[in-house]
């Protein structure tokens, strides 16, 4: 994708003027406060529900608002872009709105359920390439053959704006705030949010959090770092380096930038569901994990943070939900070696709802498993209210019964 080298040009007023341009379409999501959030974290925290969005994250207003400046000669010819999530729906339903054919490369890996997404708005989908980079090169081999016009992921003044108008309704609607964590992958909200509270929150500190394979802003304020890449749960901020047009509405105006390891989002992830009812994809849980991995800094404080988006798959949410309840002790697998006899496991489940677990799941091993013929390797996955609880269980079973916990 082809990028000037030229010193970014944004101010205030531009994102003023995205506000008004893209106001049809957008909506001006809540703003709240979340107790449940704010007692786990001893800070009062502000959410900005951007996973309310039509398509589930902040990155439609970017496009809408370039995509309203289109001149009546690029409409006709069209709009192409590069994305495997969010800025494809946002591109997608923006053209479908404005009745301008648009053309989506995504990545081969992409999620069915993100491409079928992005096609339900009428956009043509083009499969290609392995990561984002290859498919980049299909996206320019189309625009110089067809001629659409490139709508960037993040890395153009018009998208940042856009991205800007959701620090705008924040700031308007939650004036007093300390500080703001943001999520940095391409760039586009954290520079927006720098645009904004230059000019209305000067003494909000503004801090940015990315993830551990995907953190070149890792070291800031020092120069950009390489980084290794890879899987994330956090894929909508799985972005090797940010844009230039990004960094240079960044500069230094930023009060740090944590990174978070993979099983912090998940953690968060599992929070948000939980105490705060809201579903974020990983990108949009990252500055929870960020928050509550540095909780001394915040304690006291009146700390915001948008969940950019809601789109994450609901097997993987599950799994994420589960993981996280494994880690925390209040789902048990306890592996039981009994004799092979019946009415043994009607005993055990018994114990079990006698002491307050809830049995998720039993497999029971004869042939494979059992160090003997005449014994049956029993596995049981259990629920329990807390960490302690799930211990007491485990404690009262280990006295009538050898009991491993996997």
């Amino acid at each position: 994708m082809p990028d000037s080298a030229s010193k970014t040009s944004l101010t205030f007023n531009d994102v003023k003027d995205a506000q008004k341009r893209i106001a049809a379409t957008i909506a001006r999501t809540p703003t709240i406060s979340n107790v449940a959030l704010s007692r786990l974290t001893e800070a009062e925290i502000i959410i900005k529900l951007e996973n309310l969005q039509a398509i589930g994250s902040f990155k439609e207003r970017g496009a809408a608002n370039r995509m309203a400046l289109l001149t009546p000669e690029e409409r006709r010819r069209g709009v192409i872009t590069v994305s495997a999530g969010n800025h494809a729906q946002g591109v997608g339903r923006q053209a479908s709105l404005l009745g301008v054919e648009a053309t989506i490369v995504m990545p081969r890996f992409t999620p069915a359920t993100k491409v079928a997404a992005t096609q339900s708005w009428g956009a043509r989908v083009v499969l290609a390439g392995e990561n984002f980079d290859e498919a980049v090169k299909t996206a320019e081999k189309i625009r110089q053959e067809e001629g659409q016009t490139l709508i960037h992921p993040f890395n153009d003044p018009a998208v940042i704006a856009g991205q800007g108008t959701c620090a705008l309704e924040m700031i308007e609607d939650a004036p007093d705030l300390d500080a703001i964590v943001v999520p940095i992958g391409g760039g586009g909200l954290m520079a927006g949010f720098v645009t904004v509270l230059k000019e209305l929150s000067p003494k909000t500190k503004l801090y940015g959090v990315q993830v551990e394979g995907y953190s070149p802003l890792g070291a800031y304020p020092e120069p950009l770092r390489s980084v290794p890449g890879g899987s994330t749960i956090a894929e909508g901020i799985a972005v090797v380096q940010p844009g230039h047009h990004c960094l240079d509405v960044i500069g230094r105006n930023l009060d740090g930038v944590f990174v978070v390891n993979e099983l912090q989002v998940e953690s968060a992830i599992t929070t948000l569901a939980e105490k705060a009812r809201q579903v974020g994809e990983g990108a949009g849980a990252t500055p929870l994990a960020a928050i509550l991995a540095n909780h001394d800094l915040f304690r006291g404080k009146k700390v915001g943070f948008p969940i950019s988006g809601g789109n994450i798959n609901a097997r993987i949410l599950a799994h994420v939900i589960l993981r996280s309840l494994l880690r925390e002790g209040r789902i048990l697998r306890l592996i039981f070696q009994i004799p092979d006899r019946p009415g043994l496991l009607a005993a055990i489940s018994e114990k079990i709802g006698s002491y307050g677990g809830n049995i998720i799941e039993v497999s029971h091993h004869r042939l494979f498993a059992a160090p003997s013929v005449q014994t049956a390797e029993l596995v049981v996955m259990i629920e329990a209210r807390d960490t302690e609880h799930a211990l007491e269980i485990e404690r009262e079973l280990s006295r009538h019964y050898h009991v491993e916990r996997d």
